[in-house]
């Protein structure tokens, strides 16, 4: 039985290369984001499985739940979900953070990953066979902020709570939940980092980034497992990023 995966943040950076790794190794993929035209260049770029490109705002329940609709209305079943959306806000101090930027962040970051597992869970646990793999984008901001990002930050952390407590929830339907902490993929989000990025130290420095495709082939490694194994947590990073000790 070909496998089938939902991407979500599928129309760029880290969830077009993870999907497009899946489509090459012979998935189906529900490609999911907010805008269409994005998720059509990748499913352009895709070779191997069948891509279904469904426009979705992760913070909608309504929209979650059409695109879990359509993709069982098409592929019938699912065994992969990655929750790889998210957002920040524009960096600056705290106490200038506006609710409106707090509000955003946290409803995509962490209650878009809550509906979306939440949708996968329940068809998970009833579909045949049981069961099915849920891996969370986490972050190294899951581990250490960067400066001025309280609310990247904490949605961060959040999302290793959902991790534990949807694993935990799981166990007794097959239902598999990991967390892949990134630092520095090459992506368009992380262009500034060639230009110099804050540090803790309040110094401006430029950082090393990695290849994306290692963030999707560890993705890979992730969801080829079977059931009866699961990786809890991976931290895929540039080597040479500040990280790893102080700083």
């Amino acid at each position: 039985m070909t496998k089938v995966a939902i991407i979500t943040g599928a129309g760029s950076g880290i969830g077009r290369a993870v999907s497009l790794a899946l489509l090459k190794s012979g998935w189906s993929v529900a490609l999911a984001g907010r805008r269409t035209e994005g998720l059509e260049a990748t499913a352009r770029l895709g070779e191997g499985g069948e891509a279904l490109c469904v426009s979705t705002d992760v913070s909608d329940p309504d929209s979650v739940q059409a695109l879990f609709a359509a993709t069982k209305g098409r592929f019938g079943h699912l065994d992969l979900l990655f929750n790889n959306a998210g957002t920040g806000a524009p960096p600056g101090p705290l106490e200038d953070h506006s609710i409106e930027h707090w509000r955003r962040v946290v409803d995509v970051n962490l209650t878009g990953t809550f509906l979306c597992t939440r949708a996968a869970f329940g068809q998970m646990k009833t579909q045949e066979p049981r069961g099915g793999r849920i891996i969370n984008n986490g972050s190294i901001s899951a581990h250490a902020p960067r400066p001025n990002s309280i609310a990247y930050t904490a949605t961060k952390h959040a999302i290793t709570g959902i991790t534990r407590s949807t694993a935990l929830d799981g166990r007794a339907f097959d239902i598999a939940c990991g967390q892949i902490d990134i630092g520095n993929a090459s992506t368009d989000m992380t262009r500034a980092m060639a230009r110099g990025v804050p540090q803790a130290d309040g110094s401006m420095k430029v950082e090393a980034t990695m290849d994306v495709q290692a963030v999707a082939d560890a993705v890979i490694y992730m969801a080829g497992l079977p059931l009866s194994a699961n990786v809890p947590f991976m931290t895929v990073m540039a080597t040479q990023m500040p990280f790893i000790g102080r700083g």
